[in-house]
């Protein structure tokens, strides 16, 4: 549906903002972006695309098995991003900090990270959770 909303909550239609990144239509130019539009793809259940949004030396390990078990067995119920630092489109690198909520065994629970992105050849990765 076109006028479905993002489930980044960003308030726009994810036709417009984050599903052209899920699609490989085009790339996310700020941290924050890829930041949302990872949190889509959990939402989505769109395992490939977090795998090729970690950064490349981390690629290997990825478990897709329980990354997609775990997006699975979740009902994502909101995204609150709390601070952005640096990670815009001149930056190399850039951290976020968000809340992610969703329902688990009949339960509301709340991740929260600060992660660290990183540029490299232009594109934004998401490099790791680091200790706030």
């Amino acid at each position: 549906m076109a006028d479905e909303t993002c489930p980044c909550g960003t308030g726009q239609s994810f036709e417009r903002c984050c599903e052209p990144f899920l699609a490989g239509t085009s790339a996310p130019e700020t941290a924050q972006a890829l930041m949302r539009s990872r949190y889509s793809a959990y939402v989505r259940e769109n395992i490939p695309y977090l795998k090729e949004t970690l950064w490349p030396k981390y690629q290997n390990g990825f478990d897709e098995v329980a990354t997609a078990n775990w997006a699975a067995e979740n009902h994502w119920t909101g995204l609150s991003v709390l601070q952005v630092e640096k990670g815009e489109k001149t930056d190399r690198e850039g951290t976020v900090l968000f809340e992610a909520r969703f329902l688990s065994g009949g339960q509301l629970h709340t991740h929260r990270e600060l992660s660290r992105f990183r540029k490299k050849a232009g594109r934004w990765y998401y490099v790791e959770a680091v200790a706030e």
